[in-house]
């Protein structure tokens, strides 16, 4: 049981409860907090026009709305912006935006009665969340189309995604035995004014992202063992003389995950300590970049997805609505802490990264392909009989053209502000959209190293060098070989594939470095 409120979240945090899904509960400070800022607003508001409590909305706000339809107002706003498209977000997504717009309710800024944290908490706990559109939302007045579905299911509305299956709200509440929420004063507004739809999807990206950076490490490393390449290139000295953390970082995880291979060579041994003859070298002296230079690549990849992971927790800890009810200064200020500018920047610079890294695993897979280049393999690393049978080579086409599709998605949404709410929201940050085709930049990446990862087993396989990795490449040679035996005659590999790319997607391979790196 996690508890949450009166303290901020991190990112272990939110992964337990977005992936792992364990349960959570509300902290007696934090459901404090909530209800005096409820009874600040309440006893604040009386005799006064305030934005969204007693006016219209966005350029509608000049029009007085009279206490009799107050309530009726935020039952409005809420219906009149569900009008999301496109598919459904995921229930992992949906569950990371309910949590990323609990924990900023629980700041105790946002004038809300508690029953609607009480709420949010039992749906989380019951695995039901609002279903959410992917399309909608500008990232401006924060996620104004998605949140509004969320504040739908709340209130007892539209669908929701109840143990993976959609299900009519209708049926959820009676099943969980949990009563819709009640407007009190400003729950509408409170819920839809904010950036919990792109923070929520931002941070299962990097969650995910992360993973990808030690993947793609870990198949670097194997490549370089199927090649019997020198160790230098991810030695401390000359990888220490850079002042980067991450390519540090990545040259580290190298030398530790590598340390008992009994396939990377020593330079000295080969180069240095016995007189060279020959006038043309045999084997190269210096691997290919895609191999050579994957600290130097994975680097500001890591150091990208940590400088993003950095936005999103400070994000998730931030009041994002508007307006700011302030109990502890006794007032209330307008202002735009919905405006999504830097989940959207971080969104598409993880988005490139990711790219870049899908990037190097399909040169690594042409490298494991092209005779050519390696010099090692059969054409397509193919165990069969050259000509009539074809290797890796089909499964090549999908992570070349998955690769292309990446480099596409990653246009960043940043610079895209179209103006729109009757030219009230003139410069907009796309936030949303920007998570969202990042996500979708990440799952491709899995696919690209799902491909690499068949490759390369079956390269170690003919080579016969699967008992002379080191432990960590072993375990993931182990593990991918489960989903996918050695083969020589050709078949139908989509399933294959998918079974593997869903281990790795699935597998928390940041336990497994922790083993062997710390």
């Amino acid at each position: 049981m996690i508890s949450l409120g009166g303290k901020a979240i991190d990112l272990a945090t939110f992964e337990q409860v977005v992936l792992q899904h364990n349960e959570v509960n509300l902290s007696a400070t934090a459901v404090r907090d909530v209800s005096k800022s409820f009874e600040f607003l309440q006893s604040f508001s009386k005799n006064k026009l305030i934005y969204g409590i007693n006016t219209g909305f966005g350029p509608m706000a000049q029009y007085r709305i009279n206490d009799a339809d107050r309530k009726q107002l935020q039952y409005n706003l809420i219906r009149s912006h569900s009008s999301g498209m496109g598919q459904l977000l995921s229930p992992q997504h949906s569950r990371a935006m309910l949590l990323a717009r609990l924990n900023t309710m629980l700041l105790g800024y946002s004038g809300i009665h508690p029953d609607t944290v009480q709420l949010m908490v039992s749906l989380l706990n019951n695995d039901a969340y609002p279903c959410v559109y992917a399309h909608g939302g500008v990232g401006a007045s924060g996620d104004l189309v998605q949140l509004a579905h969320l504040a739908l299911g709340l209130i007892g509305e539209g669908n929701f995604w109840l143990k993976g299956k959609v299900t009519p709200a209708k049926e959820v509440f009676k099943k969980l035995k949990l009563q819709p929420l009640s407007i009190h004063i400003r729950e509408g507004l409170a819920m839809l004014n904010g950036t919990s739809a792109m923070t929520g999807i931002g941070g299962v990206n990097v969650l995910m992202a992360h993973r990808l950076v030690m993947w793609s490490t870990l198949l670097s490393l194997m490549v370089n063992e199927m090649m019997e390449a020198y160790d230098d290139h991810f030695s401390a000295e000359l990888n220490n003389v850079k002042q980067h953390r991450g390519q540090r970082q990545v040259a580290e995880w190298m030398r530790k995950l590598g340390a008992q291979s009994k396939l990377m060579r020593k330079r000295h041994e080969h180069l240095y300590d016995k007189k060279i003859t020959e006038d043309v070298i045999e084997d190269k002296v210096q691997e290919y970049y895609s191999l050579r230079c994957v600290p130097q690549i994975l680097g500001p990849i890591l150091d990208t997805v940590l400088n993003t992971e950095q936005v999103i927790v400070n994000e998730l800890n931030s009041v994002n609505d508007n307006p700011v009810v302030d109990r502890k200064n006794k007032n209330i200020f307008h202002g735009g802490n919905f405006h999504g500018d830097y989940i959207a920047l971080e969104m598409d610079k993880l988005k490139i990264a990711v790219t870049k890294l899908s990037m190097l695993a399909e040169r690594q897979l042409n490298f494991l392909l092209n005779p050519h280049l390696n010099q090692k393999l059969p054409p397509f690393a193919n165990a069969g009989k050259l000509g009539l049978n074809f290797g890796i080579q089909g499964m090549q086409y999908p992570a070349t053209s998955t690769v292309a599709e990446n480099q596409t998605l990653s246009n960043p949404m940043y610079i895209h502000s179209i103006p729109n709410n009757n030219d009230n929201q003139d410069i907009v940050s796309m936030g949303c959209n920007a998570a969202m085709m990042c996500s979708r930049v990440i799952d491709n990446a899995y696919e690209v190293l799902s491909v690499e990862a068949v490759a390369l087993v079956q390269a170690i396989d003919l080579r016969g060098f699967a008992n002379k990795l080191s432990p960590a490449t072993k375990w993931m040679y182990t593990a991918i070989r489960e989903q996918i035996p050695f083969f020589k005659e050709d078949f139908a590999a989509s399933q294959k594939l998918q079974d593997v790319k869903q281990w790795m997607s699935e597998t928390d391979i940041i336990a497994q470095f922790r083993k062997v790196v710390g």
